[in-house]
Order: C-alpha cells, then structure tokens, then sequence
C-alpha cells in the first residue's frame, strides 16, 4: 500500500456541517507532496474526459458538446461534495441507453429540446439521490441482487452496442426496439448501405482501444481517436467518402439554464431521471466501495448518494445529461497517480480550456469512432463469467438474470429497468413469504437439535413439538407459519402438550404476526397444548411486549435456549425419554 494511502487514510474524523462537503476537509488538510501527482493525473485524466464525453453524449442523443459540459461541471461538484479520493464522474456507457431511451421519442430530432429533456433527468436523478442519501437509504441499491444487475447491465450494454452498430457501419436506422433496429440494420447492411471508410476507421480505432485496454498506462482510446482524426482531417474522407464528422464545437463554458420540458413530457423525464439514479448509484457504490477497499479507506455511501445527486443537480441546471461513475477513467487517474479529487478538477479545467482556446480541435473527429468507443465500453459491462458459475450453482436465479436481459433487450432499457425492479421485489418478497422451517429431534451423538429431514434417525421427545421458523415473522408469511406449526403438531408421533417455537431466526415481528400469534395461541390452549418460546431475541421479545402478546402467552414460556425449554418440559411431565447425554456417550458438534 503507498504511503499515500496511509496518510489519507490518517485524516481525523470531523463532525458538523463540514461532513457535508469532505472535499474541504481533504483542502484542509492537503500535503504539498501530493500536489505534483494529482496535476500530472488530472492532465493524463484529460486526455480521455474529451472524446469519450462526447462519444457518450452522441451515444445518449445529445450533441457532443453537452457531453463535454457534462464532464466539467459534475467533476467540480463532486470534487467538493463527494466522499472519494479517487472516484472520477462524468457521462457514461451505462446511462446511454437509458437517456436515449427518453430523448429520442420525446425530442422530435430538435437538438435544444434533447439537451432540455436530458437535463431534466439529471435533475431528477440528482433529487433522488440527494434525498435518498439524506435519508440514510443508501443501503436501497443493495436491494438488486447480483443476477438481477447482471441481467439489466447485460441488457442496457446490448441496447447500447445494437444503437451505435449502425453508424460504426456508416448508417442510420429506424426500428422499434433493440431487436427491430438489428432486423432494419442487417436490412440496411444487405442493400448495400455501409459506408466501407466510416467502417474501416470504425473498426480500427475498436480495434486498437479493445487491444491497449489491458495497458492501464496507455492511453488507447485517445490515440485511437487521434489518429482517426488525422487519418479523415488529412484524407478528407469526410467530403471525398462520406465520412461522418463532429464539426466545430461552440466556443465557450457552459451557462446555467433551467431545463423547462412540455408537461406531456414529465412522467418520461420523472421515470428515466429515477431509473437513472438507481443505475448510476449502484455502479458508483460499488466502484467507490473497490477503491476504498483497495486504499483502506472507508466510504459512507450516504455520503457517496448525496455527492453523486449533487453532481447530477449541477450537470442538469449546467446544460449537462445524467452522469455516474466511471470503471474506465478511475482507473486512469489511480495508474497516473492521483492522490485526491483535485486530479478531477484538473482535467476539467482542462476540458474547460478546450473549449474556450481551441473548439475545433476536433471537428474532424467521425462520428465511428465515437461509435466504436462507446462500444467497447459496452462490452466491458457484459458479465458472461459469473454468470456460468450461477448458472452452475443456482438454476433459478439465472434464469431470472435472462428473464430481466430480456426484458430490457425486448421493452427497452427504462421498461426493462422497471421489470429488474419488480424482480427484485418479488425475490425479495418470495424469500419471506415461504421460508424454511423445520421439526427439530434429537439425533444419537449430536449436540442439539436438528432438523429430522436431515437426521432421520433424530428422536422427538413423546409429547414436545420442536418447531424452528427461519425468517422473520411478518404479514406475508404469518398464515404460513401458523398452517406450518399446526401441521408440526398434527404430524407429531404422539400427542403434543408443548409447542416450542425455536425462535433464534426471528428477528422481526409485525402486528399482523402478533395478532396470528395470539390467535395461535388460543387455539392451542382449546386443545390443551402450550405455546412456548425459545432463544426469542430481546427486540423481538419487547415488540411482543408492546402488542400485549408477551402478557397472553406468559412469561414463564419463554426460554433463553432450546435445551432448558426441553428440561422444563421434562421436570412437568413424567415422560418415557432417555437422552444419548444420559447414557455418558459423547456427542460430536454439527
């Protein structure tokens, strides 16, 4: 670990308003050894922030500039407000096809109402997350398991390789979908539209950025994009072959300017700008969770939401689009050197100085190239891998990863987004609704007691029910959990007197549970059986006490463990039972 790391990583804590803003505790206690390193760092830094903000802006459709606008501002932002040394923010390949997927029905191909509408998802995204990460939510993105992220990424990359495969090729297409713009692209493909030198410069900077991704210190994409630039500037490809060029830039800094949008626009811009803000804040809290990790730091991610929402605020009321982080430009500015996020706040400056002294330094920039960028970032959000290994171990949650790539390959990425959701959801519900549970016995030589499905040699004590529940207790599941005890009890070898809840897993009880409690609890006594608790978790044990439910079962009924629940039973009742334990054999542990 550099030393680097180890200073930062010794900054003491502060409390008070400046938690808001760890960029000006990192200023106030900036060492002057770092400085050389993060100002090599943010100009190395700056050398990719150009072409690939705005490949991303034509990949989300947008003009390039407003890509270029949307790198400033947001790395300004969160240089002050976010919580990272090291994170870089900016446009990316992840939102692309999400900002698209509101743009392009909703602008009319009017490049001012694109931006306008674009910019309001920002806003929207930054809302989200500023609220969110004010209040303490953070933890909502954790909510998507690995499969379901790996099926919406792997649609969301699909989406985006289908929408910039055309002008790789040199063309544009029209079709209804991912799967409609791929049967109009082959259409376009066997009439002979491709433009052979948009596609060969395509295919060579794809070429070059996929074969130098690997050489963290070579910067492949801006050397790609610079010699596409020069090859078409000095050929002239663009008049003599068709070619697709930027153009000139505007010349200047982005101004502030509110993003009005028609009122038939705002449940798109409302739902795009929420789906946005889930996507780019469980990429950001992931990639900021590996660095932190990596330079043993810590990351509050309420902190990280509030910082990204900032920094989208900024991008949406600064003429930018929605921005995340990035996996491509973080690692740049750590292999260059960076040591804080003033390494972002050079190569905006940069960026900025771009604008305003040379604009049309890349007009001759073609628009496959900026195609063939945005698909190599693509396909670096393609997960294949640990998809097998979850298709290996757990059946049914791969295919719940096709069932959301499908969803967004077939509906589009924000639909599609949605149904990731509502999987989630779903998952999340169906693992509470029908939990596990089990009879638990005695098995000769074991300490404990143990499910009898898995020991079927494990002995239940004549008249003692031993039933383990291994969920919380909610309403969904309560019905379930009462049908499964009576059930314990019906299939029990002889007639019960006791029915032991072993309640260590329950961590949880709500009033529609309590009342299904109490409700168990009478029907028990009708029939002479006791209800009775074991290894019932102290919080749990208060909640029962503030539904009157602790009153009604008696507290001489509820036990620490399961082994004195046992032993009192054996003291009331004269029962034919003789433990291995007894007998002096010795037990082994499970």
């Amino acid at each position: 670990m550099r030393e680097t790391a180890q200073e930062v990583r010794k900054m003491p804590r502060q409390a008070g308003w400046m938690n808001w803003a760890p960029g000006l505790l990192v200023l106030r206690d900036y060492q002057r050894s770092w400085l050389a390193h993060d100002l090599v760092a943010g100009l190395v830094l700056s050398t990719m922030l150009a072409p690939v903000g705005i490949a991303y802006a034509v990949a989300s459709g947008v003009p390039g500039v407003y890509g270029l606008y949307a790198t400033i501002i947001p790395l300004l932002a969160y240089a002050l407000f976010g919580p990272s040394r090291i994170l870089v923010l900016g446009p990316d390949s992840s939102l692309a096809a999400v900002i698209l997927g509101v743009v392009l029905p909703l602008s009319a191909g009017d490049p001012a109402r694109a931006i306008a509408l674009a910019s309001a998802m920002a806003v929207v995204s930054g809302l989200v997350c500023i609220i969110t990460g004010a209040a303490r939510l953070g933890f909502v993105t954790e909510l998507l398991s690995k499969p379901i992220r790996y099926g919406y990424m792997n649609g969301i990359a699909l989406t985006v390789l289908v929408s910039q495969l055309p002008k790789l090729f040199g063309f544009s297409v029209e079709g209804e979908g991912p799967l409609g713009k791929l049967w109009a692209m082959a259409q376009a493909i066997a009439q002979g539209k491709t433009n052979w030198a948009a596609f060969a410069i395509g295919a060579g900077v794809l070429a070059v950025v996929l074969a130098l991704k690997s050489y963290r210190r070579v910067p492949g994409i801006l050397i790609a994009v610079v010699g596409a630039t020069l090859i078409v500037g000095v050929l002239g490809l663009d008049e003599s072959h068709g070619v697709s060029v930027l153009g000139p830039l505007p010349r200047g800094l982005p101004a502030f300017a509110f993003p009005w949008i028609d009122s038939n626009a705002i449940v798109s811009v409302l739902i795009g700008g929420f789906a946005v803000a889930m996507v780019s804040f469980a990429d950001t809290s992931v990639l900021s969770r590996v660095y932190a990790a990596r330079l043993r730091q810590t990351v509050d991610p309420n902190q990280e939401m509030i910082g990204l929402g900032l920094a989208n605020l900024a991008a949406g009321f600064f003429q930018g689009f929605p921005i995340s982080s990035s996996s491509s430009r973080t690692p740049v500015a750590e292999a260059a050197g960076s040591r804080t996020q003033l390494t972002g706040v050079v190569g905006a400056l940069a960026v900025a100085l771009l604008l305003v002294v040379a604009p049309n330094l890349l007009e001759n920039l073609p628009g496959a190239a900026l195609a063939a960028v945005v698909i190599a970032s693509a396909l670096g959000l393609i997960e294949f891998k640990d998809l097998v290994r979850i298709y290996r171990i757990q059946r049914w949650e791969f295919w719940l990863s096709m069932a959301c790539f499908a969803g967004v390959a077939i509906l589009g990425a924000i639909p599609g987004i949605g149904l990731a959701v509502v999987a989630a959801v779903i998952e999340f519900l169906w693992d509470g609704w029908r939990p596990h549970s089990a009879i638990l016995g005695r098995a000769e030589g074991v300490k404990g007691y143990h499910d009898i499905t898995r020991y079927p040699e494990a002995r239940q004590i004549p008249g003692l029910v031993l039933f383990r529940w291994d969920a919380p207790l909610f309403f969904a599941n309560a019905e379930f959990f009462r049908e499964r005890a009576l059930d314990a009890i019906a299939s029990a070898p002889s007639p019960a007197r006791w029915l032991v809840i072993a309640a260590e897993p329950v961590t949880s009880v709500d009033v529609t549970a309590a009342d299904v409690l109490a409700e168990l609890d009478s029907t028990l006594q009708a029939s002479g059986i006791e209800l009775v608790f074991a290894e019932l978790k102290d919080p749990v044990k208060d909640k029962l006490k503030r539904f009157e439910l602790f009153a009604q079962i008696g507290e001489m009924n509820f036990f620490p463990t399961v082994g004195e629940a046992v032993g009192a039973y054996l003291d009331a009742f004269d029962v034919d039972w003789v433990d291995w334990d007894d007998r002096g054999l010795k037990g082994r542990e499970t």
